[in-house]
């Protein structure tokens, strides 16, 4: 039997999407001001979306296309898989949606409520879906090799952007999962997060505490 993947990372960032969507979902909420001008300036919306998206990418270029080569002959599963793509297809234009409508001098307080209720909605689903029963799936097929192929491709799509998105990914992460990231890290990266990034995350305010809290 083969070991188990290690998820440490993929959870992670589930966990910090959930977090951030549930910022998003209490800033739109409010009736007493307008979320645009807590949106337009919130440093967490656009590290909500930069995170999501090098996340979807990397599984659309290295995840799916490896559990697609080991279900031949598995259509239900292959079902499941076309499932997830398409759901990732259908969150891109949602968040397109959002972020103009954050630009349009037009756009009422409800129509930005529900275009968040569909991100909110649409992701939190999504990311349930997957959990439930796609990554079984991938805990069932995929090897090793091609596990670590997917985070190496996650870790080149964060890229530049590791001294903004490693702080908010493990924002309020559990001991254990901050331990598991960091020892990924090379030293001077490692010591890069804790002397330097994580210390200008947390001058951030990425969400604004008067609008979030």
């Amino acid at each position: 039997m083969n070991d188990p993947l290690d998820m440490t990372v993929m959870y992670a960032m589930h966990d910090a999407l959930r977090r951030d969507l549930g910022h998003l979902a209490r800033i739109t909420s409010r009736a007493d001001r307008d979320p645009r001008e807590a949106l337009r300036a919130a440093v967490g919306w656009d590290l909500l979306k930069d995170g999501l998206r090098v996340h979807h990418r990397a599984e659309d270029e290295a995840l799916w296309p490896a559990l697609r080569g080991n279900l031949a002959g598995r259509p239900c599963d292959l079902a499941l898989l076309e499932a997830m793509e398409a759901e990732h297809g259908a969150l891109d234009p949602l968040v397109e949606a959002l972020d103009r409508a954050l630009s349009d001098p037009g756009a009422t307080q409800r129509s930005l409520g529900d275009l968040a209720d569909s991100v909110i909605t649409g992701l939190t689903g999504h990311l349930a879906h997957e959990e439930e029963a796609a990554l079984p799936l991938v805990q069932e097929v995929v090897t090793q090799e091609q596990w670590a192929h997917f985070g190496q491709v996650h870790a080149e799509r964060i890229g530049r952007g590791a001294p903004r998105l490693l702080p908010w990914l493990l924002d309020g992460a559990k001991e254990q999962t901050i331990t598991k990231m960091l020892a990924l890290l090379p030293g001077p990266a490692r010591r890069s997060y804790e002397h330097q990034w994580l210390p200008a995350y947390a001058e951030l305010d990425p969400w604004g505490a008067m609008w979030a809290g």
